[in-house]
């Protein structure tokens, strides 16, 4: 779909959808996207505000003028390694849409592990209170909201443009009477507070600074540094929040923490060191180790 195909001969009635599609998906992997196709769709889709499906029910559709310029600077924006969800302003996370910008990090399918063992860990028949450092589009903490109807949660981050669309999350998804969201580094907002949770969750920054040159433009170039990288052993979060989740945990409350694979024995070690016991090493769905897990008994 070149901005110069008007010149071609009869071009300026042959742009259907199948063949912008077709044009899209050899241009985006020419760029070294890895789902072509697939984005090519969903780009279409967000250009001519549809479903996705339409495209395949309208396929010999000629393409009107307005939705050709639109789509074109869409591909422009991708082909220069902006981050699809981005573009399009969503990503699908536990089977939700939610909407995502530059201020969040974009939900990754192993972060579903994450909510996956809290869901395991939590009771399922009494009210339970939990806080989320850093919560970024409010994937997790709604997504734990929505699968257990009787849990509140508070959540930090210290971006208060990352709060507001987690906010809009919450509103769209019908929880946001149980969730009270607080800007502030890790759990600093929560430690005046009487109250004791059962749960402490987050998926922290944990890459390491020297790590940076290595990521794909999309992650380096356009994701928030503060909610990627965290210091030389990318550990530095995870101990701001050992430095005070036994404090803020209930008689056998847990803490639960997303992880690259190669730091899961490094913190597990660290929790035990800090009093927790029972820490455990959760698989994601490609088999890499990816959430560590521990519970906090108060002595005597």
């Amino acid at each position: 779909m070149p901005s110069t195909a008007h010149n071609a001969t009869s071009d300026t009635d042959g742009w259907t959808i199948q063949r912008i599609l077709e044009w899209t998906t050899g241009f985006l992997k020419q760029k070294g996207i890895e789902s072509p196709r697939v984005e090519a769709e969903l780009l279409l889709a967000h250009a001519r505000k549809c479903p996705r499906i339409r495209l395949y029910t309208d396929f010999n559709s000629i393409l009107p003028e307005t939705e050709r310029a639109a789509m074109r600077e869409l591909v422009q924006r991708r082909a220069k390694r902006e981050p699809l969800a981005y573009i399009i302003g969503s990503r699908e996370f536990y089977g939700r849409s939610f909407e995502v910008g530059p201020a969040v990090l974009i939900p990754r399918p192993e972060t579903e592990t994450l909510v996956d063992i809290c869901l395991e860990l939590l009771p399922q028949s009494v009210p339970v209170q939990l806080i989320e450092v850093g919560i970024g589009s409010g994937c997790v903490s709604i997504s734990l909201a929505l699968q257990r109807h009787n849990a509140s949660l508070a959540a930090s981050d210290i971006s208060d443009a990352a709060l507001e669309i987690a906010g809009r999350n919450a509103q769209k998804h019908s929880v946001a009477d149980r969730i009270r969201f607080a800007s502030g580094s890790a759990l600093q907002p929560f430690l005046a507070e009487p109250q004791r949770w059962d749960a402490i969750v987050s998926n922290p920054p944990y890459i390491r600074d020297d790590e940076k040159d290595s990521l794909a433009p999309e992650i380096r170039d356009h994701e928030p540094a503060h909610a990627l990288f965290a210091g030389a052993d990318g550990l530095a979060v995870v101990r701001l929040i050992l430095e005070h989740a036994a404090t803020l945990l209930k008689p056998g409350g847990f803490i639960a923490l997303e992880l690259d694979p190669a730091q899961c024995p490094v913190v597990s070690q660290l929790l035990l060191d800090s009093g927790f016991s029972d820490a455990k090493i959760h698989p994601d769905l490609a088999g890499l180790s990816r959430v560590v897990s521990a519970r906090f008994h108060h002595s005597a």
